[in-house]
C-alpha cells in the first residue's frame, strides 16, 4: 500500500512539474507584491481567454501587501518558479492606476493594458523556437516616457506546445504592483486594451501548429508593443 501510495505521489510530481508561475519580482519575497495566484500550488494553466482569470489569474480578490519602487526607462525582472518548460510567447503588459486608487486595491479591469514586450520566435524546419524558454528569470524594461504613479505590471507567457485545438493555449500569468518614477511623462500609451478582450481563441498566435508552421511568421496575440 505504502509503494501505491509513493508511485502515485511521484506520478503527480512529474505530471505537474512542467508547468510554472511567476511568483515574485527579483529581490522581494513570493507574492509581497505580486498578487497570488490561482495556480500557486498546482501551477496550473488558464485555458479559456473568455475568463477573468486571463487578467492577473488571482486567488482572491484585493491586492498583495506590497508595492514595489521601480525607475522608469529600468528593469523589472521576475522569477520564474522553476522555469519556463514549455515552448511559447512570453509578453508584458502595463496597466496605470487611476487617480484615487492605489495599486494595491486596483482590480485592473477595463480598456487600460498596454503591451511592453513581446518576444517573438526563430523558425527552422518548419518549427517555432521562443528565447524565453527554459528561463527561470525574466527582465523587461520599464518605458522612460511614462507618467509617474501606480501600475500593474502582468506578466504572460503563453505555453504553445497543445495549441493546435481551440483552448489548447496554456497561459501562465501573474501581475505585480508597483509605482514608477524617473518617467519623464512625454507620451500616453496607445493601443490599450482589456482582459477578457483582448484575446479570442482562434487568434493566429493562438490556435497554432508550433511544430508544422508552414514557414509563416508567428502572429502574437493582443496589441503592438507600445514605444516611446
Amino acid at each position: 500500500m505504502k509503494a501505491t501510495v509513493a508511485v502515485a505521489l511521484l506520478a503527480g510530481a512529474v505530471q505537474a512539474a512542467p508547468h510554472y508561475t511567476f511568483p515574485e519580482l527579483t529581490g522581494t519575497s513570493a507574492w509581497s507584491s505580486v498578487r497570488q495566484t490561482a495556480n500557486w500550488q498546482s501551477n496550473g494553466p488558464v485555458t479559456d481567454v473568455t475568463s477573468d482569470a486571463i487578467r492577473c489569474y488571482q486567488l482572491n480578490s484585493g491586492g498583495a501587501p506590497n508595492v514595489t519602487p521601480v525607475t522608469a526607462g529600468g528593469q523589472v525582472s521576475w522569477t520564474v518558479a522553476p522555469n519556463i518548460y514549455h515552448p511559447g510567447a512570453l509578453s508584458a503588459y502595463m496597466a496605470k492606476v487611476p487617480s484615487g486608487q492605489t495599486a494595491a486595491t486596483w482590480a485592473g479591469t477595463g480598456a487600460v493594458w498596454f503591451k511592453v514586450y513581446q518576444d517573438m520566435p526563430t523558425a527552422s524546419g518548419g518549427q517555432y523556437t521562443w528565447p524565453s524558454n527554459g528561463k527561470s528569470t525574466v527582465s523587461f524594461t520599464v518605458p522612460q516616457c511614462l507618467a509617474n504613479g501606480d501600475y500593474l505590471f502582468r506578466v504572460e507567457h503563453v505555453a504553445l506546445h497543445s495549441a493546435s485545438t481551440v483552448n489548447g493555449a496554456q497561459f501562465y500569468i501573474s501581475c505585480a504592483q508597483i509605482t514608477v518614477s524617473g518617467g519623464s511623462g512625454s507620451k500616453t500609451p496607445s493601443g490599450l486594451v482589456s482582459f477578457p478582450g483582448a484575446y479570442k481563441s482562434s487568434d493566429p498566435g493562438l490556435l497554432i501548429n508550433i511544430y508544422n508552421n508552414g514557414g509563416k511568421t508567428y502572429q502574437p496575440a493582443g496589441p503592438a508593443v507600445f514605444t516611446c
